[in-house]
């Protein structure tokens, strides 16, 4: 069998293979969701190359650019920049920004585990649930610094219900057909400390809507219902890093994926890329999905109009699917919170349709999940709430969401 030795000369300096840890890189079931995406690179005509530091660029070049099946989508980030700068229109800004997004966030999680196997299990537990949701994040942040905040909230809520039905009921459904014949269990652990997590968290979100209804309307205050809001995302993220002290110091062996004494198996998780240059591309395209996400946020509106299609679809729907990954639900305390020292009034006050099609959700993943057996029909049940969720979004037109006093359409009417 090769070894990291002879197959990866870039990874090498001074002989020896750079700062490599021998503990296992902290790499969880929970982040190996988008390994599929990824191929296996041929190096052979990279490795023959006689300069060193051509040889570094081209091999990184690969493994990052071109070590994703999502690689086609690449082009449609200097598109995106074209069209922004070239006036091409605010529909096809954002149309090339959210494809382009796509592979971006893919490769994040892909960095971020590569930086893993030279931190360590702890370290590198901390940067995969900080990376997990960056694109989120980001996009968040903008729209709120952009006064945007029903943007916001349609995109996380998107997220979680993305992750929850659509991610999972795929992961379930294929699993099933591949696995025909046989049962797939998994570990109940993992699943029951999640399903808490996100009972706990659907607590937090429906508390302020059952508080502006159960109370006296003459009573009501809108900023009961932010201070609310803002105590239970602080619980949230007392939960959240509870949760992490949990996965990655007192229970770690809980989150670890099984050890592969398989030979071939032990050799694709050797890293293909050096320290310092997972930590330049991470920087890199970090900074690129920054761009994208600004052209988003600030085309959104434009899009809709132009397509004819809700804000509230393209947010729940369309933004969620470019940057699925793990642990969506920490991004909405965090935007919260920071909308908080923005002096932005975000609170978790989602209108009925919103909170009811969050909490069917969780309850439906969370009935899924009990017994530790999966197939492909609880895939399928998923999908089709997925799809009915999404059906009822898109024809909704926001009418629903501009009722009452949660979400309105009309973007810079929660603020003053």
């Amino acid at each position: 069998m090769a070894t990291i030795t002879t197959r990866e000369p870039w990874l090498m300096e001074n002989g020896t293979v750079k700062g490599l840890t021998k503990e296992r890189h902290g790499k969880t079931l929970h982040n190996m969701s988008s390994s599929s995406l990824r191929k296996k690179s041929d190096m052979t005509l990279v490795s023959k190359v006689p300069i060193s530091c051509l040889r570094l660029f081209l091999a990184n070049l690969q493994e990052v650019i071109l070590g994703t099946k999502l690689s086609i989508l690449f082009p449609a980030i200097p598109l995106a920049i074209i069209a922004h700068y070239c006036n091409f229109g605010k529909p096809w800004v954002f149309a090339f920004s959210l494809i382009g997004l796509t592979p971006l966030a893919e490769r994040i999680s892909f960095l971020t585990e590569q930086i893993t196997f030279y931190t360590g299990p702890t370290v590198g537990g901390l940067l995969n649930a900080t990376c997990g949701n960056a694109t989120e994040l980001i996009i968040a942040l903008f729209a709120l610094w952009q006064r945007k905040v029903d943007v916001v909230k349609f995109s996380l809520l998107g997220s979680i219900l993305s992750n929850l039905l659509l991610v999972l009921g795929t992961s379930l459904f294929c699993g099933g057909l591949a696995n025909l014949h046989s049962e797939q269990k998994y570990d109940r652990k993992q699943a029951d400390i999640n399903t808490v997590l996100l009972l706990l968290s659907l607590l937090c979100h429906i508390l302020p809507l059952m508080f502006r209804y159960a109370g006296d309307d003459t009573a009501y205050s809108p900023n009961d219902t932010l201070q609310l809001s803002r105590v239970s995302c602080i619980i949230m993220l007392v939960a959240y890093v509870a949760y992490l002290v949990f996965q990655l110091w007192t229970h770690r062996e809980f989150f670890e994926a099984q050890e592969e004494e398989d030979d071939d198996l032990v050799s694709e998780e050797a890293p293909v890329l050096g320290f310092w240059s997972a930590f330049i591309w991470l920087a890199g395209m970090t900074v690129v999905i920054a761009v994208l996400s600004e052209y988003v946020v600030g085309t959104i509106e434009e899009a809709s109009a132009s397509w004819g299609i809700s804000v509230s679809f393209i947010s729940i729907i369309l933004l969620p699917i470019v940057g699925n990954a793990a642990e969506h639900a920490g991004a909405v305390p965090v935007s919260v919170v920071f909308a908080w020292v923005l002096d932005i009034n975000m609170n978790l006050d989602f209108n009925l349709l919103e909170t009811g099609s969050l909490a069917l959700s969780v309850l439906v993943t969370a009935f899924t999940l009990q017994d530790g057996t999966s197939h492909y029909m609880k895939g399928v049940v998923l999908l089709l709430c997925y799809v009915v969720i999404s059906a009822c979004f898109f024809v909704s037109n926001g009418s629903t969401t501009n009722q009452g006093n949660g979400l309105n359409l009309g973007l810079n009417s929660s603020f003053k």
